[in-house]
């Protein structure tokens, strides 16, 4: 019998992850920042989709043909009904790289995505996808692609191994995923209990570990113990792809952009000495000791000048994703926190508070009154973009097209999370992608197109289906036990998401 999972964990589920960077908005404003030419997306793949929501996602709220496929056929059978549901054209499959790439139906993508793939297959697999790439990648196309890096896994990667033996060794099939992996973490700390030279060496090691131990065991379980686990060097990945002709083009990570809080002022001094983009991305990786790069490709890259950088700039359209009170004039990096000028941000975020889906040329308008220049507006707003306070928005028309299919999504979703189904985002058509809403803000949502019109009937509505499945809510680490303390949660939760949430729902078309 032929084994298709080919070493990858296949007996527990992956997570309900939406990743932005699979968003061809944000890989718009991504290749903007940096001033290199974004091509028209009429079509998408996303290869090895997991549950399949980033793909649906993106095809329910953009007027983008989105492909797919991920091996695991209960991920793709969750994403197909996830699609059919919104009545979206996602087109999406089961099949393996391999099969994937000889299909016949399949027309040629303007982009192409993976998220947590690549570290994670064989190099057969690995082998597939770069042929894949190589042949359905338009000419001016986009591949958006993530994967463990060295030098950020170097110290922790012999842990990984041992942790994985283990539970291959120790750990028996009847046992479970979990119970192998609560194992192999409970022997790795009385491992280092034991304190061998390898900790003494490797001090962080324990630090990761005890972040490690506190994570979802769906997600451990493929992030750390599938048979092929493969960090590498940038170098390595530039040598790949080489052979598809992709050329690297920048981070998807959009606070790697800003340099002062990733690098020092000496560091920065060096790099600039360094004209070859790979051997500079790979010396920026030492600096930083990344462990996980997020890189946009392109298959022929062009440049735009700073005047045309600018003006594309200013016809974008921007709104808030968080309420203004909850944003902090703070962003972190490699080199830790930096405090963000008040007098430069707070004129915009109070700009775009009252001003939802605002041009750029009329955030300018504005605020050249108050002496602001275009450069210092163009920094800020990728600050905040960095920070997911703001989130570029698509064109009119593909909103109009495709506001019934997201809005049909949405429903799915939140109708799921009456179950208990924990999928913590809402397909917006402004945007052409995801936003953020945890279960029981779906549940206040429903409560209030259901007609219930106060917090407290929110408060209620969401109380009554946790009971049903017999679900508390945990606050400070620890569950609530009664229910009148479970009330008093939830309506404060209720009050907090009609003055924050609910204007946001509405203003990024989620409802």
């Amino acid at each position: 019998m032929s084994d298709w999972t080919s070493g990858y964990v296949s007996d527990i589920g992956y997570t309900f992850g939406y990743y932005r960077e699979l968003c061809p908005t944000h890989a718009k404003q991504a290749f903007l920042t940096k001033g290199l030419v974004f091509p028209k997306i009429k079509t998408a793949c996303e290869l090895g989709f997991g549950q399949g929501l980033s793909a649906v996602v993106h095809g329910s709220s953009s007027n983008i043909e989105w492909y797919g496929t991920d091996f695991n056929p209960a991920q793709a059978s969750f994403a197909s009904g996830l699609a059919a549901n919104s009545g979206s054209p996602c087109s999406l499959y089961d099949d393996s790289f391999q099969e994937f790439l000889s299909r016949s139906d399949l027309p040629n993508f303007d982009f192409i995505g993976l998220h947590g793939v690549w570290s994670w297959i064989s190099s057969e697999n690995q082998r597939a996808i770069v042929e894949f790439v190589k042949q359905k990648l338009n000419l001016g196309g986009v591949l958006y692609i993530s994967y463990n890096t060295l030098p950020g896994w170097s110290a922790f990667a012999p842990m990984r191994h041992l942790m994985t033996q283990h539970a291959n060794i120790i750990g028996s099939e009847g046992e479970g995923i979990v119970n192998r992996i609560d194992g192999a973490v409970r022997f790795a700390e009385e491992l280092l209990k034991s304190e061998p030279n390898y900790l003494k060496n490797n001090p962080n090691v324990a630090k990761r570990l005890e972040r490690m131990s506190g994570l979802n065991r769906h997600y451990l379980a493929h992030e750390y113990f599938n048979k092929d686990w493969n960090p590498i060097h940038f170098e390595t990945m530039a040598s790949e792809l080489a052979a598809a002709k992709l050329t690297y083009a920048c981070s998807a990570a959009m606070a790697e952009h800003i340099d002062v809080i990733n690098v020092s002022d000496e560091q920065q001094e060096l790099l600039s000495k360094i004209s070859d983009p790979i051997l500079y991305q790979s010396v920026r990786d030492f600096m930083t000791d990344q462990q996980f790069r997020r890189d946009y490709w392109v298959k022929g890259l062009q440049k735009i000048s700073r005047v045309e950088q600018l003006e594309q700039f200013r016809l974008l359209r921007v709104m808030l994703t968080k309420h203004k009170s909850d944003i902090e004039l703070k962003i972190s990096g490699p080199r830790g926190s930096i405090t963000l000028k008040e007098e430069i941000y707070n004129p915009i975020i109070d700009y775009l508070a009252l001003n939802p889906a605002t041009k750029i040329s009329d955030l300018e308008s504005e605020l050249t009154k108050r002496g602001f220049d275009i450069a210092t507006i163009f920094q800020a707003v990728n600050v905040l973009i960095a920070k997911e306070a703001v989130v570029c928005l698509q064109d009119d028309a593909a909103c109009q097209e495709s506001t019934d299919n997201a809005k049909a999504l949405n429903r799915s979703i939140m109708a799921q999370s009456k179950y208990g189904v924990d999928v913590n985002v809402l397909a917006s058509p402004i945007i052409g992608g995801g936003l953020q809403f945890s279960r029981i803000q779906q549940l206040f949502i429903l409560a209030s197109l259901e007609g219930k019109k106060s917090p407290k009937d929110w408060a209620a509505f969401a109380w009554e289906h946790l009971q049903q499945i017999g679900q508390k809510l945990i606050k400070d680490g620890k569950a609530i036990n009664n229910e009148e303390d479970n009330l008093a949660e939830l309506n404060r939760l209720a009050e907090e998401f009609k003055s924050k949430g609910l204007n946001l729902a509405r203003d990024s078309l989620i409802i």
